[in-house]
Order: C-alpha cells, then sequence, then structure tokens
C-alpha cells in the first residue's frame, strides 16, 4: 500500500467521542525506529506513514505483525494497537547459485539421488515456493522434498543409468514455482556432465552434524570440520567439499574450505536475527561421484543488550488525596535477547510510596503504594532499574520526576468489528456456527453483556427462521440446512448491550461463508443413451493407428472447487489392452492397432469420478465398432440387441414387411426372367417393355412419382399383336439424378463419377445375382426400421432387375435421386445412407 494509504479510524474503533479527538491528543508510542503509521489529530484516522516490506519487517516469519500503542492523554489511558502485514505475491522464486553444474559417473546406478540448489523465496504460506518442476528427458526425474522448516527443496533422481559414450554431456531445465496467483516462476539449467566410470563414492562418517555456535563466536572461527572418505586411489581418491542447497544467508555467513571441509565463520553472527542455519554439504571425488551430509548450526544467545526503558506517560502532577493505586507513569522495559537473557525484573531503587506493577507486552505501571501529602513532600525522584537475568545480568536505570498538587469513568467492546464464519453445507438444523464475544471493562451490571441479532442481508425470509443466537454467550446457532448451491454468503450484524442505566451498546457483523460439500454426483452430457437406454455406438477404423482419438467424455459437476475437478477411469473393456482414456480430458484413445484376433465389437465402461471426499461417480457404456466403413459397420450395429418391449412394437412391422418383400422379390424374379427372353429372343408382345427410342436419358420419372410408393411406374400392353404399345414413360422436367441434390440442407451424396463407377460394378453381376444379394441385404436392414423406412427399398429392388440394359442409359442414377428425396421426405439419414451404400455395392 502507497504511503498515506488509509488503514482505520481508531476514534471509530476504539469508541471514543468525536468531538473530543483534539482534547485526548491521540498520539503514537513505539520502539521501533521507523514508525510506519501515523494518526491524524483532526480525524483520528491511521494512515500509513513509510513503505512497508514484509520481507524486510518479518522475513520468513508466517504472522508478520507491527504492534504499536496509541497513548490518550486526557484522561490517560493506553491501546495496545496491532497491524498484521500480509504478503502478496511480490518475489519471485529465484536459485541462487544460478546454473547448476553436475558431473556424474557412467557407473551411477538407477535411484540415486542428487541434491539440487535450493530455490529460494522471500514471500510466505502459498505465496511462496511450491514446487519444482523439470523439463522432459529420459534420464532424470525430480523428486520434491520438505525440509525441517518446512521449505522445499529438489533432488535429482536417476530414472535411466548414463552411457559416457553414446552422451558424455547435456542439460536439464528447472523451474521453480510458487503458488501465487498468477505463479511466479524461476529458472535454473542443470549442466550435466557424464564421465567415466568411479565405482567407490565417498563417504561422510556422519549423515547429519549439529553443532551449537554462540552468537558472540568471532569472525574466522572454526565452525566444525566435515569428513569424508574415498576408497578409491588416485585422483578418484581425491575429495572436494561445497556448500550445496545453501540459503543466502547461511553463504553470507559461513566459509567451507573445499579441501579439508572446515566451516568458519564469515560475518558476525546475531542470534535475533537467525536463530538456526541448515545446509548440505557435498563431497566429490577425482572421479565425479558425489555424496551429502546435512549440517545444522544453532545458535545460542548471549546477554549482550541490556533492557531499554521508555516512559510512555506521565501524570504529573497528581492529587495529593490519590487514592492508593492511583496510577502515575506508564513505563515500556523491553530487552531484544531471549529467553533468560530476555527476562525482566523492575522494582524502585529507593523506599517511595510507589511500586511498579508488570502488566502486559513488557509494559509496567508505577501506581501509588501508599498516601501523600504536598505539604510534606511536593516533588518525587523516582529511580527505576530494570535489570535482565542473562549471566552476568546487565541493567539499566531511569528516573522520574513527579510533582504533587493539591487537588484530585466505559462501553462493550467486540474483539474486532468484523467476524468470519464458515458453514459446511447441509449442515444439521440447530447446530453452533460460530462464537461472538465482547467484553466491557466495567464491573458488576454494568458489565453484564446480552447478545441480540439486529439485521441481515437476505429479505427473501425473516432472519429468525434461518439464525439464532444465545442472548448470554454469544453463540449463534443455524435455525436450518443451508445449501451452497442455492446461498453462498450473506451477512448478520450482531447487537452486544451492557446492563448499565442508560444501557451502551456495540455492533459487529458477521459474515457466513457457505462451504461446498460433496452432495453432487458427476453428470455425464456425452456419450449420451440412446433409444431405450441402449448405449451409443461409434465406429473406429480397422487402419486406426495407435492413439487414435475415438471420441471424448464430456462431463460437468454441480459442485464447486476440488468437488467438481472431475477424473475418468475406464473400468470395463471388451479387449483392456486396446483403449485408454485420458484421466483429466475424458479422451478415449487406442492404445494399440486394431488385430485380427480382436473381436469387431468391442464395449467400454467409463467412470467419471470427482475429487470430493468421499468421490461421487457416474458410468457411462459405449459400443464400438471396427470397421473402414458404415456398410462394414451396419451388420454389428444392426445385431446390436434391443428391449424385448421394443421387440415386440416392431413385429407386427416385421411380418408385413416380409410378406411385401417376398411379393416383389418375385416380381423381381419375373422381370428378370423378362428382360433375359427380350435380349435373347425379342418376340414381339415384349417390345413394349423396350426404352423410348427418342429419349436421352431412357428413363424419366412421372410426374406423380413422388407419390408413389415404388420408385418409377409401367405402362404394360395387354393387347394382342396388333395392338403392342411400347414400354414408355410420360415426358418429366425433372433433372437427371446425376445431378439432383436434396432439399433440406443435405449433401449431395451421388455424383455422376460415382455413378459412372457403379456402372462399372454393376457389369460384374448378374440381375438375378444382384437380386438375390439385395434381398440379403434389405432382410437384413428392415429387421432394425419400420414400415416407413422400408419404403426406398422397395424401388432398389426393381431397379436390380430391369439394371442390365437400363445401367447403361443411367437408371441408377434416378434410383439413387429418388432415395435422395426419400431422405429429404423424412426417411432417416442412416436408412438412407445405408440404402445409397448398398446401392454402390
Amino acid at each position: 500500500m502507497e504511503k498515506g494509504s488509509l488503514v482505520a479510524n481508531l476514534v471509530k474503533d476504539l469508541r471514543l467521542n468525536t468531538a473530543e479527538i483534539a482534547k485526548n491528543k491521540l498520539r503514537i508510542f513505539s520502539l521501533n525506529e521507523k514508525q510506519y503509521f501515523t494518526i491524524s489529530s483532526e480525524s483520528g484516522n491511521l494512515y500509513i506513514n513509510d513503505r512497508i516490506d514484509r520481507e524486510e519487517i518479518c522475513g520468513e516469519s508466517i504472522f508478520c505483525p507491527i504492534n504499536f500503542e496509541v497513548m490518550a492523554e486526557n484522561p490517560i489511558n493506553i491501546f495496545h494497537i496491532t497491524v498484521e502485514i500480509q504478503d502478496i505475491n511480490d518475489n519471485a522464486p529465484h536459485f541462487v547459485g544460478g546454473d547448476i553444474k553436475l558431473q556424474i559417473s557412467e557407473s551411477t546406478l538407477p535411484g540415486t539421488v542428487f541434491v539440487l540448489e535450493q530455490a529460494e523465496d522471500l514471500d510466505i504460506g502459498v505465496n511462496a515456493l511450491q514446487d519444482y518442476q523439470l523439463n522432459n528427458n529420459k534420464y532424470f526425474i525430480v523428486e520434491v522434498k520438505n525440509r525441517e522448516d518446512g521449505k522445499k527443496y529438489a533432488e535429482l533422481l536417476l530414472n535411466k543409468q548414463l552411457d559416457h559414450e553414446s552422451e558424455s554431456s547435456f542439460h536439464l531445465i528447472l523451474i521453480a514455482v510458487d503458488g501465487g496467483k498468477p505463479p511466479r516462476t524461476g529458472t535454473a539449467t542443470i549442466w550435466i556432465t557424464v564421465i567415466d566410470a568411479n565405482d567407490n563414492p565417498p563417504v561422510f562418517t556422519q549423515e547429519l552434524y549439529i553443532v551449537n555456535l554462540k552468537e558472540n563466536a568471532p569472525i574466522g572461527s572454526l565452525v566444525l570440520q566435515v569428513k569424508a572418505t574415498d576408497r578409491d586411489a588416485g585422483s578418484y581418491g581425491q575429495i572436494n567439499y561445497g556448500f550445496r542447497n545453501i540459503p543466502e544467508r547461511a553463504r553470507q555467513k559461513f566459509n567451507l574450505d573445499t579441501q579439508n571441509g572446515k566451516i568458519t565463520i564469515k560475518e558476525a553472527l546475531d542470534f535475533e536475527e537467525t536463530e538456526k542455519y541448515m545446509m548440505a554439504v557435498e563431497a566429490r571425488d577425482g572421479g565425479g561421484l558425489v555424496t551429502h551430509c546435512n549440517v545444522e548450526i544453532k545458535l545460542l544467545d548471549e546477554n549482550d543488550n541490556a533492557p531499554g526503558i521508555i516512559l510512555a506517560s506521565l501524570s504529573s502532577p497528581i492529587p495529593e488525596n490519590s487514592a492508593i493505586g492511583t496510577l502515575v507513569a506508564v513505563i515500556n522495559i523491553k530487552d531484544i535477547d531471549s529467553g533468560d537473557n530476555g527476562e525482566i525484573t523492575c522494582h524502585l531503587k529507593d523506599d517511595l510510596p510507589f511500586k511498579v506493577v508488570y502488566t502486559s507486552n513488557n509494559f509496567f505501571k508505577l501506581l501509588t503504594e501508599g498516601p501523600l501529602d504536598r505539604e510534606h513532600t511536593p516533588e518525587y525522584n523516582i529511580t527505576i532499574l530494570a535489570t535482565d537475568k542473562g549471566t552476568p545480568p546487565l541493567s539499566t536505570e531511569k528516573t522520574i520526576s513527579l510533582k504533587i498538587s493539591d487537588i484530585n469513568d466505559n462501553a462493550p467492546t467486540f474483539e474486532k468489528s468484523s467476524y468470519t464464519a464458515f458453514v459446511p453445507e447441509n449442515n444439521p438444523s440447530g447446530s453452533s456456527i460460530f462464537h461472538i464475544q465482547a467484553s466491557d471493562p466495567d464491573l458488576e451490571r454494568n458489565a453484564q453483556i446480552t447478545y441480540s441479532l439486529l439485521r441481515s442481508n437476505i429479505h427473501e425470509l425473516p432472519l429468525s427462521s434461518y439464525l439464532s443466537i444465545n442472548s448470554e454467550s454469544g453463540i449463534i446457532y443455524a435455525q436450518r440446512s443451508f445449501d451452497y448451491e442455492q446461498c453462498r454468503e450473506f451477512q448478520v450484524e450482531v447487537i452486544a448491550q451492557d446492563g448499565g442505566s442508560p444501557p451502551l451498546s456495540s455492533t459487529a457483523n458477521v459474515k457466513v461463508f457457505i462451504l461446498d460439500q460433496n452432495d453432487k454426483s458427476p453428470q455425464i452430457l456425452y456419450p449420451s443413451q440412446g433409444v431405450e437406454g441402449s448405449a451409443l455406438f461409434e465406429m473406429v477404423p480397422r487402419s486406426a493407428e495407435e492413439g487414435y482419438l475415438v471420441t471424448k467424455v464430456v462431463a460437468v459437476d454441480a459442485d464447486s472447487g476440488h468437488n467438481a475437478w472431475l477424473s475418468y477411469h475406464l473400468v470395463q473393456a471388451t479387449e483392456p489392452g486396446l483403449f485408454s482414456i485420458g484421466v483429466h480430458n475424458g479422451e478415449i484413445r487406442t492404445s494399440r492397432t486394431f488385430l485380427e484376433r480382436d473381436a469387431v465389437k468391442q464395449r467400454l465402461v467409463i467412470l467419471v469420478k470427482d475429487n470430493g471426499q468421499p468421490p461421487l461417480s457416474s458410468t457411462v457404456s459405449l459400443n464400438l465398432v471396427f470397421a473402414e466403413n458404415f456398410q462394414e459397420a451396419l451388420p454389428e450395429i444392426s445385431n446390436h440387441s434391443r428391449d424385448p418391449e421394443y421387440h415386440l412394437d416392431l413385429q407386427f412391422h416385421l411380418v408385413l414387411a416380409l410378406a411385401l418383400i417376398s411379393f416383389l422379390f418375385l416380381l423381381t424374379v419375373i422381370l428378370a426372367i423378362l428382360t433375359k427372353l427380350r435380349r435373347s429372343g425379342s418376340p414381339k408382345f415384349l417390345q413394349c417393355f423396350g426404352p423410348v427410342p427418342h429419349s436421352n436419358n431412357a428413363v424419366i420419372f412421372p410426374p406423380n412419382y413422388e407419390e408413389g410408393t415404388l420408385p418409377y411406374s409401367y405402362q404394360l400392353c395387354l393387347s394382342s399383336e396388333s395392338r403392342i404399345q411400347e414400354f414408355s414413360f410420360p415426358a418429366s422436367n425433372l433433372q437427371t439424378a446425376g445431378n439432383i441434390s436434396c432439399n433440406h440442407n443435405s449433401d449431395v451424396l451421388l455424383t455422376a463419377d460415382q455413378g459412372n463407377i457403379l456402372n462399372t460394378e454393376m457389369d460384374k453381376a448378374s440381375g438375378t445375382e444382384l437380386a438375390a444379394l439385395h434381398l440379403s441385404l434389405t432382410v437384413s436392414l428392415l429387421a432394425n426400421i419400420d414400415l416407413k423406412e422400408a419404403l426406398p427399398v422397395l424401388g432398389l429392388l426393381i431397379f436390380t432387375a430391369d439394371q442390365e440394359d437400363d445401367r447403361k442409359r443411367g437408371m441408377h442414377r434416378l434410383e439413387k435421386s429418388k432415395l435422395l428425396q426419400c431422405r429429404g421426405e423424412g426417411t432417416s439419414d442412416t436408412i438412407s445412407t445405408s440404402l445409397l451404400s448398398i446401392s454402390e455395392s
């Protein structure tokens, strides 16, 4: 916060009278060298006086308070003020030593651990260093460990044995990430040199060295000597020592001799600054093998600071008729040493009618202990002696001059003006959710406090319907069970009133946050269940490679936070090793290629689980068919079992469809025989079935062909030879099938070039064989569709019977045009597409 920013209004918080601010003469009293805050004498507002840096003030402490006292002189009163400094993520992690260089022997076995340089982050809590990450490589992984002081450091774990001949050196990128939003990162490059084999690493005599060191130890004095031995000879047995994973402050204070392992003091130590240093020492032989040990240096406090006495306030003069125990002065005595060296005793040097009483926070009161008589002693020189308990003890004196004169009154307050309560949802009705308490320095009836609820920010229901408060204890109870999905927070105002006359009161706000519980199961959006609850079908190409994306499971959770974090698991599969699912994204992919021994139809059961405690889950089934095209997959889909009730509903339609198919089959056979007879002998009475001589396309749909069941109509010649009529079609203004497209925003399913391909395929089979093939496919298809969807098949059968001559004149194009129009008129896309596929076959 910038200089001059408003922190609080002390007049309001301390319940002072605004009109008497100037008279009270509020001022800040603090022992700190820096005055971080200032008070406005006009308004009583507390402002920031100097820049506040939490890292500079509190270092690594989690709780960072700035304590000071505010004095009021008329009447004399002292208020203890604590301002907590909250950390922000203004420091990125950084590696003190910069890049990291490692020399590793190629004989180092997998599983060997290398301690890396520790990254430092001056922030605390979630803003401090949270994780280490390593770029992808085939040799190493990084493991994050916690030190005794809670800091995280990284260890490099060898995952695969190195080979000097194939790769003698390479580098890795180590990333340190803090927990801020957004997170800050720091990087260091790990340069790794692979050296030839050295089969005996150094061994320290101890894994952990613990040293107790006095804070007044002189610079250059020996702290300890670490010792490591190596059984190898020559250069492989020569050991060098070095610091590893050492904080910056420790690096500034200590020095390590690389040859003999002696740790000496580099700078003056101060127990009041840092009590303990943790560091790691590395021993490396000439072959590059490394071992580590930990060194813990504890500083012992010395009594090097005398107590400091500051006169906080003085009431001078005081009436001579002052009662025993009247406050004369407030004294602050503080010793920055710790333990016995910081323990203080205070007393008066002379025998006077006064006494010194300890209050709190190193404050002492000077009180009257006997009667005062101005006529006898108009002025006292009171000497206060403060002594610590160190060895030897240190003491400080201060003299106060007090004059005696001839002459000679409070309300309940909450600890805070605003409270926060957290209540899990689905809480039992009548349970206590918060305890609020106010204090009153008065006595007896004036200090008897009663609590009540004043108002809230929820206006839909009366306050008493969801909260109540015990008037004596201040415990707030929930009158109903809360639901996080309906209400996440609300605010209520509590009033505390004493028993005086007239009564005095104060209020505080309680903000209630409803905490989410894992009470909602994941809801699967895709794949959804099919008709009658059947599982969805997906088609997978037989040629799909490993990692082929089959489909993706999509799910949501009505909860929030961790309770809404979803993971996807494949719990059941026909071939367990054939498919895999992304734990976080729900993507179903092939784990290997399709083999001949694998089943064509696969069934998967996917479990979607949230991250709640306990977790809730949902499952969905998915049927997969391995096929290169829809024609190949159609039998597998058609053979899928249906619900018995659904089969009963189709019985009537199937019987009717099969009867009609049988009739059409006979008609198809007759037409095929007639076509053969016409080609062999061409009797005159069959000439009526010939094509129109002057027609270019040979076959054209009659004007009303869309109204009938069959795709075209015939005019048969039933008269004698003298009146034989040719088989003809009325003229029509329709286009040929090569250019026809659907009128319902569907794509063109058959082009002229595709029609030519169809002609070639038709040449390979006789009319009777094709008729039998079409009948078999049609019966298989109609087993799973209703009668309305079967109508386009009928035209396809007649088309097959006469394909031998008519294919050269584009009959198949008209047939496909009819199928396209059937699709546009409401026939399902699946059936229309299937019929077209059969036609192309």
